[in-house]
């Protein structure tokens, strides 16, 4: 026996380097936690990432429900007015009531009227205004020498103290709003300003705020031709609409900013940070989104606040990993001392060494069948490609999924193998890009190793066809893979693509085609069925059965030995 030497060695080597099994144990644990701390973290980065993603959408969404909803009131308002030859303050006053605003309407300063009037018919404007209780009424500022009329505004509803502050004011006078009138004139539906200070804020105040105006026509001659009678207007505090239109759709954790076109300083409209644990700061990472509000888009940007250092997970499974290495160190000091058991370790592996004969004879026949395989792969692969990267690279694909199908049989201890298990494992590069276009179905039927290494290879051409050049290669395509019990000792899987590139019928013959219609057709005794039909790729392959007798009693073997071993 071989072994004695070989262990003696290892004795001596225990007995000039002592510590070094421990500290290696030590580092090794050491490292596998580092690991495990690094994969907690960046999972739960991920998962933050895509609840804040989930959050902005619901965020974005909440905003445009709410703009919706005020430019519905402004549209209801203006297809009112634009039947009346006048508007007036009872009129329009009634029409506020009859909308019965609700807690949709929260954020909003109020709706509001505004005329369009001629320079020349300002003076008669602000005698008209102040003869009907509105006290002192005037248009300020006045309008530009290249204004040709103004656009003050006559109410403001509900005429609270601070909107009493509006009446009179000139917005055609101000770029932004000026430019958001035209702009709504022209498209003849509600369009927002840019960011402005609201004629209602106090002197000093620097709240951001902002207007969405809907223009009332009226007909004049033919129905063709249309004049501006004034705009029905709302004016918006930005932090309170923002605050009202979110209200509980971002949960606590979270810094939100609301920006007019483009992130900047100066486009900022609104930012709102919520409840966060002591201690908490804004990370770095930031998810934005394109918003689009009354004919305006605006850039919704949200970050997550989150505690510095690691997380608890993280925390715990690192202070886990140094006492779990602490330990292993002090034991692993102690057991370099006890050199002399190894001597029982010898006339252990003496008593194994029928055992290790068995399994010798175990593996040669696994492996003369698996170099079978691969030789052929080999020589077939040689024979097809062009190039050596072309040889390299498919071959290499080969051999994995060779390796893919006996790992699966390892985990079964090479006994009965499912028929869904092996088209699983070859499918799951795909499944995680393309889930959604596989259709795995079919009974529960069991294979014999050999078989269900050969369905490996067979499902394992055709899916990477697929992937290159098949269904698997657009969006639009499917791969459905179905199988039956043709009989108590046969089952058929029938491989199917829809949706896929047109199959180019003159081609030349590759590799994986040889392969599935004779390496496997051969390996399952049965012909395989491969057409490319234009529309896509069928294969029929048919696949014995066998009884668990037939090749159980090498895995029963394998398993004691295994057992004994252990």
């Amino acid at each position: 026996m071989r072994e004695p030497p070989q262990i003696g060695g290892a004795l001596r080597w225990f007995a000039q380097y002592p510590r070094a099994l421990p500290i290696a144990i030590f580092l090794a644990i050491i490292a596998v936690t580092a690991l495990g701390v690094w994969a907690i973290e960046h999972t739960e980065a991920q998962t933050r990432r895509t609840s804040l993603e989930q959050k902005t959408i619901a965020a974005a969404a909440a905003l445009e429900r709410r703009a919706n909803a005020h430019s519905a009131y402004l549209r209801a308002g203006a297809a009112l007015f634009s039947m009346q030859d006048e508007v007036k303050a009872q009129l329009f006053q009634a029409f506020i009531g009859q909308l019965r605003l609700d807690a949709n309407f929260r954020g909003a300063e109020g709706i509001g009227w505004a005329e369009r009037t001629d320079v020349t018919d300002i003076p008669e404007l602000e005698a008209r205004m102040s003869a009907d209780d509105f006290g002192e009424f005037s248009v300020y500022p006045p309008p530009r020498d290249d204004h040709a009329y103004a656009v003050p505004i006559i109410t403001l509803q509900p005429m609270t103290e601070r909107n009493r502050r509006a009446i009179g004011y000139n917005m055609f006078s101000e770029q932004k709003r000026r430019y958001a009138m035209l702009e709504a004139e022209q498209s003849a539906r509600p369009t927002a300003t840019g960011r402005v200070s609201l004629v209602q804020e106090t002197a000093g105040s620097d709240e951001a705020g902002f207007l969405i105006y809907m223009p009332v026509f009226r007909q004049k001659g033919s129905r063709d031709t249309r004049f501006l009678k004034g705009f029905v207007f709302s004016p918006f505090n930005a932090r309170d609409f923002l605050t009202s239109a979110l209200d509980g759709e971002v949960s606590n954790g979270a810094a939100i900013r609301l920006y007019d076109q483009a992130v900047a300083p100066q486009n900022l409209l609104a930012a709102l940070t919520s409840r966060a644990a002591p201690g908490a700061a804004i990370t770095d990472e930031a998810v934005t989104r394109t918003i689009n509000v009354a004919n305006r888009q605006w850039i919704l940007e949200v970050q997550p606040l989150r505690a510095r250092g690691l997380s608890p997970l993280a925390a715990m499974v690192l202070l886990a990993g140094l006492i779990v290495a602490s330990l292993a160190l002090a034991i692993a000091s102690l057991l370099t001392r006890q050199a002399a058991e190894a001597r029982r370790a010898i006339i252990w592996l003496e008593e194994q060494a029928a055992i290790r004969t068995l399994l010798t004879r175990e593996l040669n026949h696994r492996v003369k069948n698996t170099l079978a395989n691969v030789l052929s792969i080999i020589s077939l692969t040689r024979r097809r490609a062009e190039t050596i990267e072309d040889y390299a690279r498919s071959l290499d694909g080969r051999i994995r999924a060779l390796s893919a199908t006996h790992d699966l049989l390892t985990q079964s201890e090479w006994g009965a193998t499912p028929v869904r298990a092996v088209l699983e494992v070859e499918m799951a590069p795909y499944a995680m890009q393309h889930g959604s276009h596989l259709d795995l179905a079919g009974p529960d039927v069991d294979l014999a190793p050999n078989d269900a290494l050969s369905l490996g290879l067979a499902v394992h051409e055709l899916a990477t066809n697929a992937a290159k050049y098949g269904a698997l290669s657009v969006n639009s395509g499917k791969v459905y893979v179905h199988w039956d019990l043709v009989s108590h000792d046969l089952v058929r899987i029938r491989w199917r693509e829809e949706g896929g590139p047109p199959v180019v019928q003159e081609r030349r013959r590759g590799f994986g085609t040889d392969l599935i219609e004779k390496i496997v057709a051969h390996e399952l005794r049965n012909p395989v069925d491969l057409v490319f039909e234009p529309a896509g790729v069928r294969c029929t392959m048919l696949i014995p059965v066998r009884r668990p007798s037939e090749f159980a009693m090498r895995a029963r073997t394998t398993n004691k030995t295994d057992r004994k071993i252990r």
